[in-house]
């Protein structure tokens, strides 16, 4: 059996089939607004890493409870000896308070002394 569905269009947009649902390409959702951070503590540079020369950026996930405290981190990605100091020091960050948790990317940048 085959269905057939008319839609009237009022728009340009290309359309996309999906399982049988039509989406407008290039439709736009508004994604939720950074939360501003209130108070931030700056990350130890590990003493390992720092003999090491090791430097870069660690991304961490980051959930966020209503009243602006820090519940959890996850490492998205960097190097595993800066991980736990990015992840220590984010956790003791504030944020502004919103109605519901929320999570947020945080990208913390380890920079290595040029001697």
């Amino acid at each position: 059996m085959e269905v057939s569905l008319a839609i009237p269009l009022r728009s340009s947009r290309p359309l996309l089939l999906a399982g049988g649902l039509v989406l407008c390409a290039g439709a736009t959702f508004a994604a939720p607004t950074p939360r501003a951070i209130v108070s931030r503590v700056s990350p130890a540079y590990p003493e390992l890493a720092r003999r090491m020369h090791v430097s870069g950026k660690v991304v961490l996930l980051v959930t966020i409870q209503p009243d602006g405290k820090v519940s959890a981190t996850k490492v998205e990605s960097g190097h595993a000896l800066l991980a736990p100091a990015a992840q220590d020091a984010v956790s003791r960050w504030r944020f502004v308070p919103a109605p519901e948790a929320s999570e947020s990317e945080i990208d913390v940048n380890f920079a290595a002394d040029v001697q």
